[in-house]
Order: structure tokens, then C-alpha cells, then sequence
């Protein structure tokens, strides 16, 4: 996938979060994500967790922390 592809799994909602980006609106904060896979959780670890979640939204967040 492009970056600008995956880049557009993250809002920016006043309305949601705070205005803290999120994945797709859903309520799940990058940031959290991030420390997720800080703390040495798997991307597969997450997408257990979090069963609305796919890959390209782990990935995203990665992006979004780079792109920063």
C-alpha cells in the first residue's frame, strides 16, 4: 500500500478521542498503539486484542509516528 493510503486509517476528530488521532474513528488512539509495540506486544498480539484492527492499521500508526 502507499503511504497516503495508509495514512488515511488515521482521524483527526474533535469529536473523537479528544482530537487525538485515531485509527478509522474508531476510538482506538495512535499513541496507544505505539506503546503497544514499545512495550514489545506483536503486531499479531494486537490484532488479538483488538479484533476490529487489521495489519494496515498498525502499520499506519508506524507511519503517522514517522510522518510526525
Amino acid at each position: 500500500m502507499e503511504e497516503e493510503m495508509i495514512l488515511k486509517r488515521i482521524v483527526i476528530d474533535p469529536q473523537v478521542c479528544h482530537g487525538k488521532p485515531c485509527i478509522r474513528g474508531l476510538r482506538y488512539p495512535v499513541g496507544a498503539i505505539l506503546e503497544y509495540l514499545a512495550g514489545g506486544d506483536s503486531v499479531a498480539d494486537i490484532l488479538e486484542a483488538f479484533p476490529d484492527l487489521d495489519e494496515a492499521d498498525t502499520l499506519a500508526c508506524q507511519l503517522y509516528a514517522n510522518w510526525n
